[in-house]
């Protein structure tokens, strides 16, 4: 007897959402990977090119197996459709490249990952797209911001590093009152924790690499949608310049999703307390942390957020103390990387946000004593060990 997906509860959805089994019945999803496809004849190779069959061509084009990432993924969103890609950067820039062309103009939150914002200041000004930064937490920066060739708003909430938070419904309406599509980049809350879509979003964007895969394995993203503005602005995009996902990635990924929930969950106990353990240390002057009364933007999170998440933020006052930090951890890495089940903490001045100018580090407050921790599932008594004790060093 069959049942709609989307009456599922969201646990149901991480672990059957768009499965699609071959004639064998395998429990596991298949994993096909071929490059092309065969047709039974020309005739029916010409209705699928024409599109008046469905099926795959290539493996650019669509994958069985990317496609059932695509469909769980969109299920667990709430989106119409869902569209892969090899990277998270490659989600981004598809994912504003395709709602603009040279003569428009993009408004962002100025507190951006570093190769987000390489994408806005660097590349898009060469195909004639003007940027525009804003301070993403003042919505009437966002309306100043807007011009008649305004078509794109950009914001990441929680912003990477220091974890600011957008009020996403009023920056939609900004965004919609000047006839402009809102993106969000929603990596840091996951699916798990945040609903732009619902909120009024109308793309949603993911590095599939963090918390999706979650165990340090593949690279992927993720751009999310209604069907018509998908259509309309990423299937030829997607189709010909080829940011495609591997189907062995798609595969990895799926198994991901299937303990999405539960890593999360995890991993958000486990934030929640060392976030409490580094703002009582005396060599901490400030700890910002989502799932706290004391972040700036409580209100904000308390009305759109269910969770706080796994990211930590905390400044030691100097690069010096941040450094001594880091290299006293026994158990959490140093590494850049986020959402994953091991614990990895990082100095963003020095890789995520080294590429920023020093200039625009500080306007996002992002001064030399920050680190970035991504807390992991590892034994909440043991990574507090670990942390007081590079605290009592730094």
């Amino acid at each position: 007897m069959a049942e709609d997906p989307n009456t599922w509860q969201q646990e149901t959805k991480l672990v059957r959402g768009g499965m699609a089994r071959s004639p064998y019945g395998e429990i596991s999803e298949a994993l096909y990977l071929t490059q092309s496809f065969a047709y039974e004849s020309a005739g029916a190779a010409d209705k699928r090119f024409s599109g008046e069959e469905p099926g795959f061509i290539y493996q650019r084009f669509g994958n069985p197996t990317t496609q059932m990432f695509e469909d769980r993924l969109a299920l667990l969103e709430g989106a119409e459709q869902c569209r892969a890609t090899a990277s998270g950067m490659a989600a981004v820039h598809v994912a504003l490249q395709g709602l603009v062309r040279a003569g428009d103009h993009i408004v962002a939150g100025r507190a951006l990952f570093g190769s987000c914002r390489w994408i806005l200041s660097e590349w898009m000004p060469r195909f004639g797209v003007e940027v525009t930064y804003v301070d993403a937490t003042d919505i009437e920066a966002w309306k100043n911001a807007v011009r008649p060739n305004t078509k794109a708003f950009l914001v990441e909430t929680p912003a990477n590093p220091l974890l600011e938070v957008t009020a996403i419904g009023a920056v939609a309406e900004v965004a919609h009152a000047a006839g402009a599509k809102l993106v969000v980049d929603n990596v840091f809350a996951t699916p798990i924790y945040q609903k732009p879509l619902a909120l009024g979003a109308d793309i949603v964007v993911y590095s599939a690499t963090k918390h999706i895969d979650g165990q340090g394995r593949v690279l992927g993203g993720a751009i999310l949608g209604g069907a018509e503005l998908m259509t309309q602005s990423y299937k030829d995009i997607l189709r010909h310049t080829g940011p495609a996902l591997s189907p062995f990635n798609a595969w990895v990924l799926l198994k991901g999703l299937e303990t999405l929930e539960l890593r999360v969950s995890r991993q958000t106990q486990n934030a929640a307390r060392i976030a409490d353990v580094i703002g009582a240390h005396s060599k901490c002057k400030q700890v910002i942390y989502p799932g706290r009364p004391d972040h700036p933007q409580a209100a904000i999170i308390a009305n759109q957020m269910s969770g706080g998440g796994n990211v930590v933020a905390f400044d030691l006052g100097s690069r010096e103390a941040a450094w001594r930090f880091l290299d006293t951890l026994a158990i959490i890495d140093i590494s850049n990387n986020l959402g994953d089940a091991k614990s990895m903490a990082t100095h963003p001045c020095t890789t995520t946000h080294r590429s920023m100018p020093e200039a625009e580090r500080l306007e996002i407050g992002l001064t030399e004593g920050w680190v970035r921790m991504s807390v992991g599932i590892e034994g909440a008594g043991d990574l507090t060990r670990d942390v007081e004790r590079a605290l009592d060093a730094a």
